[in-house]
């Protein structure tokens, strides 16, 4: 591990096993900035990097652990976003997601998947490039 308090920014490397709250990483290599106001951005770097983090649902008392793996994973405290590069995958509840990229806002619980940061949708993945997803069927509590 090395620090540079003048520049904010902290690097461990090996096995390194980041805890900040709900949320577990484990990473090669990981770099945290600290901004002035105090909010980390925190870059794990790993073959791969893996991470859990528990929900906040309301609806849930419990909530839902979201699990994830990619090579570069991202974690901007400020946003409260994660942000998965290459080879991305991530598990919530029974789905599971992959891509090459995925964003995650942790305030609403929302995410999006695409062949590469910044990809449309709708544009064409690079040769054999493509999104999967395994969305499984909802219980309905209502219908019990």
């Amino acid at each position: 591990m090395s620090s540079d308090d003048a520049k904010r920014m902290s690097i461990f490397e090996g096995s390194v096993v980041l805890t900040k709250g709900t949320v577990v990483v484990r990473a090669d290599r990981i770099v945290v900035q600290q901004d002035a106001e105090g909010f980390q951005h925190t870059t794990a770097y790993g073959k791969p990097v893996r991470f859990r983090q528990k929900g906040d649902r309301k609806a849930d008392k419990e909530g839902v652990w979201t699990e994830g793996e990619a090579l570069r994973v991202e974690i901007d405290d400020r946003n409260e976003r994660i942000e998965l590069f290459e080879r991305a995958r991530v598990a919530r509840d029974q789905d599971v997601v992959n891509g090459e990229y995925i964003f995650l806002d942790q305030r609403t619980e929302f995410f999006s998947v695409s062949t590469a940061k910044g990809a449309a949708p709708t544009t064409p993945a690079a040769p054999g490039g493509r999104v999967k997803a395994v969305i499984q069927p909802k219980s309905n509590p209502e219908a019990k």
